[in-house]
C-alpha cells in the first residue's frame, strides 16, 4: 500500500491567535475547523493544522516537542508570479527571509516565515518569467 496522498499538515504555535491571522491573511483560504487550541486551513489540496504546541506532547509521545528554534523543513507554495506574490505579502507585513530569487535548478524563490518561524517559500519556474 503506497503513502502518496498528504492530507494535512500539523505546525505547532506558541501563538496561536498570531498564527490564525496570520494564515487567514496570507493564505485567505477557507478554515475547516476551529476550536480553542487549533485552527485548520483548506490550501486546496493539503489542510494545514494550526495547533497550540501546549497540546502537541501527546502526538509526539514519547517523543518531546522541540524548542521554536532553527529551521528543520520549507513548505513550498507553486504561484504564477513569484515577483507579484512578493508585493502582496509586502503589502500584508510580511518580511521576506530571502528572494526573490533565481535559482540554478530553473525556478525563482522567496521565502518567508510565519509567527511561529515556520518557513514557506513561494515558486515558480523561470519559464514563467
Amino acid at each position: 500500500m503506497p503513502l502518496q496522498d498528504l492530507d494535512a499538515i500539523t505546525l505547532f504555535t506558541e501563538d496561536l491567535a498570531a498564527s490564525r491571522a496570520f494564515y487567514a491573511a496570507v493564505f485567505d483560504r477557507p478554515v475547516v475547523h476551529e476550536d480553542d487550541v487549533s485552527t485548520a486551513f483548506d490550501l486546496g489540496n493539503v489542510i494545514v493544522n494550526l495547533l497550540q504546541a501546549g497540546e502537541a506532547p501527546e502526538l509526539v509521545a514519547p517523543g518531546e516537542v522541540a524548542p521554536p528554534s532553527g529551521h528543520r523543513f520549507l513548505l513550498t507554495v507553486g504561484v504564477e508570479d513569484v515577483d507579484a506574490v512578493c508585493v502582496t505579502l509586502a503589502e500584508l507585513g510580511v518580511a521576506l527571509t530571502n528572494g526573490p530569487q533565481d535559482r540554478p535548478w530553473g525556478i525563482r524563490t522567496a521565502t518567508f516565515a510565519d509567527p511561529s518561524g515556520h518557513l514557506w517559500e513561494i515558486a515558480a519556474p523561470l519559464s514563467r518569467r
